[in-house]
Order: structure tokens, then sequence, then C-alpha cells
């Protein structure tokens, strides 16, 4: 696990994350598909949202239980907070939006 920051395209979003880029996923639903994302899972703990909270607008689908979060000014979802399926409060980190990775 290693510490990393990351954020949008524009820089409204920042954030930093303790994280393991040995597990990654690339997602197949419909949504992450049409984005590219490649995922890696951290607890909520090890995320911290250093700015744009008021930068972030929501989307969910299907079963509307990940909140995928994008900066309303360059339209970049950055990471999605969720629960694992035993209720664990989660962030979803798109990879390609860390920082030097």
């Amino acid at each position: 696990m290693a510490r990393y920051e990351g954020g949008c395209h524009c820089g409204r979003v920042a954030y930093e994350v303790d994280v393991d880029l040995g597990r990654t996923v690339t997602c197949n639903c419909s949504y992450c598909q049409r984005r590219g994302s490649v995922l890696a899972f951290a607890p909520a703990q090890s995320f911290a949202l250093l700015k744009g909270e008021d930068a972030l607008s929501e989307y969910r689908f299907h079963t509307r239980q990940i909140q995928h979060l994008f900066c309303e000014t360059c339209g970049i979802e950055s990471f999605a907070r969720a629960a694992m399926p035993d209720g664990t409060p989660t962030v979803a980190i798109n990879v390609r939006c860390l920082d030097g990775v």
C-alpha cells in the first residue's frame, strides 16, 4: 500500500489516498467500459478529499448503490463512493487519475 495524490483534469477536485495498485480492476459495466476506468479500491478512511467537494456532481444508475462523482467543470470522475458487500464504506479510485501513475 502506498500514498498517492490524484484528482480531476482541471484541478478543482484533489485528494490523497493510501491504496494498493497491485490489485486493480478494469470494470466492464456499461458505464466504466465507456469511460475506460481502471479501478483500485480503498477503505473510506484511507481517502481524504483535499478540495472540490463543492465541485462534485453525482451520477447513480442501475441499483443506485455507487455514488459516481465527477467534476462539474471538466467532467472527470476520479473516484466514486460505495460500500463493499459487507457494508464497509469504500472508495473506488480511477487509477488513471492518480498523479505519476
